[in-house]
């Protein structure tokens, strides 16, 4: 067995339980490029599989709720809340997912915003890849988060 002098090679969940329960929240965002006549379709609710951006919300919410089966060494946490926006740029063939996750407790919830992004999005891929192959899903981010010990993070504009 090889072992890495100064590296912890052991896996685990880190202990939360000596840390406040606060408020927290964590928006990420990211986007899916598709043709311009694909986006359209979703806008206007017309793909032959349905409304891809309702379809895309749930499956937000419910990864977000799930993200500790998803993400192994996540904690379950009480989610408050969870919502997931989309803006949808036919001009430039794109649609851009904003998922917010709220909860009250010891750790934070960018995990589960940064999953919910994903899931609205490859919900959004698997609903549009049957009339467009030009699909490419990019630049998943955190926006923002807020509460706890490390403070709150504003991602720049820029």
């Amino acid at each position: 067995m090889t072992q890495n002098k100064g590296v912890n090679t052991q896996t685990h969940m880190v202990d939360v339980s000596d840390k406040s329960i606060t408020k927290r929240q964590a928006s990420a965002c990211g986007s899916i490029q598709m043709l311009p006549a694909t986006v359209k379709m979703v806008a206007t609710s017309t793909l032959p599989k349905g409304n891809a951006l309702e379809t895309a919300r749930v499956a937000a919410i419910l990864a977000a709720k799930n993200t500790p089966q998803i993400i192994p060494l996540c904690h379950p946490l009480p989610i408050s809340g969870a919502k997931c926006d989309f803006e949808c740029d036919e001009v430039n063939g794109c649609i851009t997912a904003t998922a917010t996750v709220k909860c009250t407790g010891q750790t934070g919830v960018e995990m589960e915003a940064l999953t919910a992004v994903s899931a609205a999005l490859l919900t959004i891929y698997d609903m549009t890849k049957g009339v467009d192959d030009t699909l490419e899903i990019e630049r998943i981010v955190l926006l923002e988060k807020t509460g706890g010990k490390s403070g709150d993070f504003h991602r720049d504009k820029s």
